[in-house]
């Protein structure tokens, strides 16, 4: 199998028995396209496919989601994952070192792939090269989806998931998008930093999405209450508003309730590591200036 790298193994002893033989086991599934494009490790494929064999996961929608979420507790948080080939995108495939965003991606795929039975790395690898790139086609770096809000939309467009804005309350307040921060800083994106003629291709996207109104629940009604409850269920993905200029969404989690309220499971910044947070959503967000509150997105 052509790789890139081999990097070091880091999951939990749980995850990396028998990652020989289960290897082994994955190689006829991998297309000569899924080898030619993608860029992994065999730590990255044993570790989906030991995961995607789990006899143990949650029935219920949800728990499914916080079954996988769970499972990468620990690992370290690393941003720029997918900047290695500024020249070539290619898909990108880290277990092993995750930032907010592909982190839900990671466990978006792989519930979805158990929820449809599906247990080969290269059915992995479709679903993720479908909620990644616009149209399921990576077709170069203005091809990925960029903005969360177009995640959304795009994944919700292809049948994987749903925003949710209702009730009102706790769906009160609504966000209108306005998004520039990557042709106003691309400088800071390596691939728009040596492919300027990029830029027109994301300034449209970034046009397409801007005026687009979203509801969202505000940091004060994030209550331990039974209407928040009702609205917000274990496993949905937390999208956290915030008026950064140019910026849609500021981070990225997963949703678990606890008996004094909501939580969060992210990869976080702050802690260099993916945790399932201590202090409840509403601490969190009033700790964070530009944090207005949160939208809620649920899988199919």
């Amino acid at each position: 199998m052509k790789r890139q790298t081999v990097a070091k193994l880091i999951l939990r002893p749980s995850l990396c028995k028998g990652l020989v033989g289960l290897f082994a086991l994955l190689l006829p599934f991998i297309t000569a396209g899924a080898q030619e494009r993608c860029h992994y490790t065999t730590a990255d494929s044993a570790c989906v496919v030991k995961l995607l064999a789990s006899s143990d996961v949650p029935k219920e929608q949800g728990r499914d989601v916080l079954y996988f979420a769970r499972k990468f507790l620990g690992l370290p948080y690393v941003a720029h994952t997918l900047e290695l080939f500024p020249d070539d995108e290619r898909l990108v495939l880290n277990t092993r070192e995750l930032d907010c965003t592909t982190y839900v991606e990671v466990v978006v795929a792989l519930t979805l792939c158990h929820r449809r039975g599906e247990t080969t790395f290269a059915q992995y690898v479709h679903q993720l090269h479908q909620q990644r790139y616009w149209d399921g086609k990576c077709d170069g770096y203005p091809s990925r989806i960029h903005y969360f809000s177009d995640w959304i939309r795009d994944n919700s467009r292809l049948g994987y998931a749903s925003e949710v804005q209702a009730p009102r309350p706790p769906f009160s307040a609504i966000q209108t998008v306005k998004v520039n921060y990557m042709t106003q800083h691309p400088k800071q994106y390596v691939s728009l930093d040596r492919h300027p003629e990029y830029l027109p291709t994301i300034a449209r996207q970034e046009r397409e999405l801007t005026g687009k109104k979203f509801r969202y629940i505000p940091t004060a009604q994030l209550l331990n209450t039974e209407t928040v409850r009702g609205a917000v269920h274990d496993g949905d993905i937390i999208g956290i508003v915030t008026q950064a200029p140019g910026l849609d969404i500021a981070h990225l989690g997963i949703a678990v309730w606890h008996d004094d309220g909501l939580h969060m499971i992210d990869a976080s910044s702050l802690q260099k590591k993916v945790v399932e947070e201590t202090i409840t959503l509403k601490q969190y967000l009033q700790c964070r200036k530009n944090a207005l509150g949160i939208r809620v997105i649920r899988l199919k």
